[in-house]
């Protein structure tokens, strides 16, 4: 959702680089002010240290709100693969960069609906409120109703986000090493044209109703599941209009009948393993805001559909073969499927492939549990963030898995949080196709 505040999108190139060399100038009037602090108490002042202040991170976390596209995009690619080799502040800053965008202001957003619709582009309207509902790294969503009355859910995207991707991304890379807010081991490059790669799709707003479309048709005949109705009369490259689809953010359901939270976990557990086997394509951004609970049906809604990603028959039947390995704790397949799908270096040591091993060991747990598994009860996520972090550092092992695994990690992990959250009980083995 938005921030609730409203702010100009730069949208030249020498502007947005302008806003990047501003940031770098009030972290480094920033990092001279609190080195003075820290060597006046007597201490000697580590770089680090002094980076990762509240004020700094306060900064950073405004000015990539301000210049929303690739800024935030790359934000979010870094939580996701160096949460573990990140100080814990500026992970957890990261992570809020998913939708916590500034808004446009009016006279940037009427040209874009004039552009799309005409002059008189209210004319299609009875209503369409000039206030955002959501703001995120590429668009803002309005609510609007048609003559007749049907609400409409409106994404508009940020005008020139397409044409500064791969500017924005460079320049924010470049930050990021001057700063040393990065560890030096992190392999910056793969995550930098996927970042890329990623954006350019997601501002294809046609690509996007696509997708959602297709969704649509091959969930047709499940009754748990609704995805918003694309309506191709009002979209266009720049702007995805669709139903508004009424309901409660899935984490706020916590006070539902546990019958009925494990039941809504458990259609998306099943959800994505129709997505990655029967499908091809998984909506891989597991952002709750993407997800609502429709009250009066018992149904979840599927609203976006921007991060939707393709896998190869290849990648899906090593997934496959990987998590039944995993569920009959086969350690020798699963280093199978591991090194096809090229989670493991050409180096890599044995310990270092054996701690691997144990980190998909853990995540199949649920996998390999005979019945209902109680997420609520699980320090499951804890029990991975330690291994992973005792892999990087003690085990000295960098190696970054390939990107279209690291957004199926996302996802997963998205899951197993949702669940947590809801304190849900799921049969996660039974979700899993057998074949």
């Amino acid at each position: 959702m938005s921030n609730g505040k409203s702010s100009p999108l730069r949208t030249s190139r020498l502007g947005r680089i302008g806003q990047f060399g501003r940031l770098a100038t009030g972290l480094a009037g920033g990092l001279v002010a609190e080195g003075a602090r820290t060597l006046a108490s007597g201490k000697r002042p580590a770089l680090r240290d002094m980076m990762l202040t509240p004020r700094n991170l306060t900064r950073i976390a405004d000015d990539m709100a301000r210049l929303r596209g690739a800024a935030m995009k790359v934000g979010q690619l870094l939580s996701m693969d160096a949460g573990n080799l990140l100080p814990p502040e500026l992970a957890e800053l990261l992570g809020r960069l998913r939708s916590q965008a500034d808004a446009m202001p009016l006279h940037q957003l009427s040209p874009i609906l004039v552009n799309a619709w005409g002059a008189d582009w209210q004319a299609h309207f009875r209503r369409f409120d000039q206030r955002p509902m959501a703001a995120a790294s590429i668009g803002q969503v309005h609510y609007a109703e048609r003559l007749d009355g049907t609400p409409l859910a409106i994404k508009v995207q940020y005008p020139g986000v397409k044409q500064s991707i791969d500017s924005d991304v460079d320049n924010l890379a470049t930050l990021l090493r001057v700063t040393r807010l990065l560890p030096d081991s992190i392999e910056l490059a793969p995550l930098l044209t996927e970042a890329k790669l990623q954006l350019h799709a997601e501002a294809d707003y046609r690509r996007e109703a696509a997708a959602q479309q297709r969704c649509a048709a091959r969930l047709a005949d499940d009754p748990g599941l609704v995805v918003s109705v694309v309506q191709e009369d009002l979209s266009s490259d720049t702007i995805l209009a669709m139903s508004f689809l009424r309901g409660a953010p899935l984490e706020s359901i916590t006070a539902q009948p546990q019958s009925e939270r494990n039941s809504v976990v458990q259609r998306l557990f099943t959800l994505l393993f129709r997505e990655l086997f029967e499908f091809g394509e998984v909506q891989t951004d597991p952002n709750f805001a993407n997800f609502l609970y429709l009250p009066e049906r018992g149904q979840v809604g599927l609203l976006d559909f921007g991060a939707t990603r393709e896998y190869a028959p290849e990648a899906r039947e090593a997934y496959h073969h990987l998590l039944h390995s995993g569920m009959h704790n086969d350690t020798e397949q699963m280093a199978s499927a591991a090194r096809q799908l090229g989670y493991f270096a050409q180096d890599i040591a044995p310990a270092q492939q054996t701690a691997v091993l144990r980190l998909f060991q853990l995540a199949c747990e649920p996998l390999r549990h005979d019945g209902e598994y109680d997420f609520g009860r699980s320090d499951l996520a804890q029990r991975i963030r330690t291994l992973g972090m005792d892999l990087s550092f003690e085990q000295e092992y960098w190696h970054s898995p390939p990107v279209a695994s690291l957004f199926l990690h996302r996802k997963i992990a998205g899951l197993f949080l949702l669940a947590q959250r809801l304190q849900a009980r799921v049969n996660v083995r039974a979700c899993l196709p057998v074949d």
